[in-house]
C-alpha cells in the first residue's frame, strides 16, 4: 500500500438530477413494501425493478412490478392493470420534501407518466422456482456486489466520501431549516474533497470544491462563498484544512437553474458515490428502485455488513468483500475477502470460513439477517447508502455491528482447528 499520496471523492446532494431519479425510485420500493404489510400481504413476494427518468417538468418512471392489489384497478377489459395515482402520488411528495418549487421543475407542475407493467416470467421463475427446488428463492440476477471498510472515519468509511456527503448534509439542513441566506440556497448540489494521506492516515485536506445552486440571481462565487464556508468548516470537524487549499466555490459563477430543469436526470448513475466514493471496487449495479432479491442491493449491503464488522472486530485495519451470484442460485458461487496487509493475527482464508460460518448469504438468508422486507429505502437514496447510523425503523440495518463477537470466536475456532 502506499503511505503518502492524495484521494479525492465527490458527492451529490439530494436535488441534483440523478438523485432526484434515485429518490423516486426507492420511494416507489417503499410504497409497494407499505401497502404489501397494509394489505396483509407477505412481503417476501414483493418484486420492483423501478427506473426513472426526469427532466424540465417531466417524471416518467418504468419497471416492473409484482404489485399487492391495493396498487392495481379494473382496466377497461376487465383485467387487473396497475393504478398509476399512489405512485405520481409519492413522486410528488418526494420532490416536494427535496424542495423542488421552480417554474422548470415543480412537485405539483411537473407531468407524471407511470410505465409499470408485470415482471418477466423468466426472471420471476428464476427466483421463485429456486425456492421450491433449493428451499431458498434464487438470485434476481448474475452479478458480483464488494463491501469495504476502514478505520479513517468513525463509522468506519474512507475519510474522502464521508467529508463531501458530509458538508451537503449539513448544507441540505440548513437550506431546509430556513434560516438568513442560507435558506436561499438550491436544492441542486455538487462536493469534493480531496485528502491528503500521511503514513496511510488522513492528514488534511487539500481542496474542497462545492457547486451549489441559489436562488438569489444576484450572488457570485464570492457571496456562495461567504454563506457556505461555516457549513464546511463544520463538517470536516476535526481534519485539519491545509494552509494552501484549494477552494473552488461555484467555480463557474452562476448557478440558478438547477436539477432537473438544468439537466436530465436518470436512476442508478451515481453508484460510487453511493458507495465507498471509489476507493473500493465497486460490481457495476445501481442499488436505488430495486426490491432485495436483486443481489445488486441485497448482497452490496450483506457484503458492506461483513466488512464493517470485520474491522470492526479488531480483525483488521481495511477489509474488501467481494461476493457472486449467479441468478437462479440461492447460494454465493464465491466469497472473496482481501484485508490489505493490514489483519491482526488472522489471515483471508480464516475470515472467509467465519464469515460463511455466520451468515447465511443467499437472498432469503440477507433478508431475513437484515431484515430487509421493510419501507426503509427512500432515505438511503441521497449522501450514501453506507456510513449511515442504523435507524429504529430497521433503516441502514446493515450498519450494525452485531457480529463483531461472533467472527471473533469464529476465527479463535478456526486457529484452534
Amino acid at each position: 500500500m502506499r503511505a503518502n499520496y492524495l484521494f479525492t471523492s465527490e458527492s451529490v446532494a439530494e436535488g441534483h438530477p440523478d438523485k432526484v431519479c434515485d429518490r423516486i425510485s426507492d420511494e416507489i420500493v417503499d410504497l409497494v413494501y407499505r401497502e404489501a404489510a397494509k394489505t396483509g400481504v407477505n412481503p417476501w413476494g414483493v418484486r420492483i425493478a423501478c427506473e426513472t427518468l426526469a427532466t424540465t417538468n417531466r417524471v416518467v418512471i418504468a419497471g416492473e412490478v409484482r404489485l399487492p392489489p391495493s396498487l392495481m384497478k379494473k382496466g377497461k377489459d376487465g383485467k387487473d392493470v396497475i393504478n398509476p395515482s399512489k405512485f405520481k402520488a409519492a413522486a410528488r411528495r418526494a420532490i416536494k420534501d427535496i424542495g423542488y418549487e421552480q417554474d422548470g421543475f415543480h412537485w405539483k407542475k411537473a407531468k407524471i407518466d407511470v410505465l409499470l407493467h408485470s415482471q418477466s416470467a423468466d426472471i420471476a421463475q428464476g427466483v421463485d422456482n429456486a425456492a421450491d427446488q433449493q428451499g431458498d428463492e434464487g438470485a434476481g440476477d448474475q452479478g458480483i456486489m464488494f463491501g469495504y471498510a476502514c478505520k479513517e472515519t468513525p463509522d468506519l468509511m474512507p475519510a474522502p466520501i464521508y467529508y463531501s456527503h458530509k458538508i451537503l448534509q449539513l448544507l441540505a439542513a440548513a437550506r431546509k431549516k430556513g434560516d438568513g441566506d442560507v435558506a436561499k440556497l438550491g436544492p441542486d448540489a455538487k462536493s469534493q474533497v480531496t485528502v491528503r494521506y500521511i503514513d496511510g492516515k488522513p492528514a488534511e485536506v487539500t481542496s474542497i470544491v462545492l457547486s451549489t445552486q441559489h436562488l438569489d440571481e444576484s450572488w457570485d462565487s464570492k457571496k456562495v462563498r461567504d454563506v457556505v464556508e461555516p457549513y464546511i468548516r463544520e463538517a470536516l470537524g476535526d481534519l485539519p484544512i491545509a494552509k494552501d487549499c484549494n477552494w473552488y466555490i461555484n467555480p463557474t459563477g452562476k448557478f440558478v437553474i438547477g436539477g432537473p430543469d438544468g439537466d436530465a436526470g436518470l436512476t442508478g448513475r451515481k453508484i460510487i458515490v453511493d458507495t465507498y466514493g471509489g476507493a473500493a471496487p465497486h460490481g457495476g449495479g445501481a442499488f436505488s428502485g430495486k426490491d432485495t432479491t436483486k443481489v445488486d442491493r441485497s448482497a452490496a449491503y450483506a457484503a458492506r455488513y461483513l466488512a464493517k464488522n470485520v474491522v470492526a472486530a479488531g480483525l483488521a485495519d481495511r477489509c474488501t468483500i467481494q461476493l457472486s451470484y449467479a441468478i437462479g442460485v440461492a447460494q454465493p458461487l464465491s466469497i472473496y475477502v482481501d484485508l490489505h496487509g493490514t489483519g491482526k493475527g488472522v489471515t483471508e482464508d480464516q475470515v472467509e470460513v467465519a464469515i460463511r460460518k455466520n451468515m447465511d448469504l443467499s437472498p432469503t438468508g440477507i433478508r431475513r439477517h437484515l431484515d430487509l422486507n421493510k419501507p426503509i429505502y427512500a432515505k438511503t437514496s441521497a449522501y450514501g447508502h453506507f456510513g449511515r447510523k442504523a435507524g429504529r425503523d430497521g433503516s441502514f440495518s446493515w450498519e450494525r455491528t452485531d457480529l463483531v463477537k461472533a467472527l471473533k470466536e469464529a476465527v479463535k475456532l478456526r486457529e484452534a482447528a
